[in-house]
């Protein structure tokens, strides 16, 4: 990799902010009034989250530039 790019251009930047919004999205205390609503929005969330994951993997993987640390 010799090629560099700013932090925003970054995939694996972009997934692993998602991975942390999903995964503090217990601290909005979003109530759903029946169980099954809760458990599906539950579902999903983990979903997301692992979908996520993933693609700061295949984003890091793939990656072919460094990120520039260099103010914009």
């Amino acid at each position: 990799m010799t090629n560099e790019k700013q932090w925003y251009q970054s995939k694996t930047i972009w997934a692993a902010v998602a991975t942390i919004i999903l995964s503090c999205s217990s601290f909005f205390n979003v109530s759903l009034d029946h169980d099954v609503e809760a458990k599906l929005a539950d579902t999903i969330m983990q979903f997301l989250t692992a979908l996520s994951g993933i693609a700061a993997l295949f984003g890091r993987l793939s990656a072919t530039a460094l990120i520039s640390r260099k103010e914009i």
